[in-house]
């Protein structure tokens, strides 16, 4: 099932290089529009899961203190 890229991007509450942030409750998803196979899940401050480069990790984590 192919995912709704368009519809993920909507959704997100913010898009930076590529990369969609959607915070759902106490859930932060982080999937890259390029290239889907690539996300982390965050909960509770916390990574769950990820296949995400440790450096882009960080990145998206400083991007989020930002924004917060």
């Amino acid at each position: 099932m192919p995912f709704d890229i368009k519809g993920i991007a909507d959704k997100a509450d913010m898009i930076i290089n590529g990369y969609a942030f959607t915070r759902d409750g106490e859930y932060i998803r982080i999937l890259n529009l390029e290239h889907v196979n690539r996300a982390t899940v965050i909960f509770n401050n916390r990574i769950i899961e990820n296949n995400i480069d440790n450096i882009k990790i960080a990145v998206s984590i400083l991007c989020i203190a930002l924004k917060s």
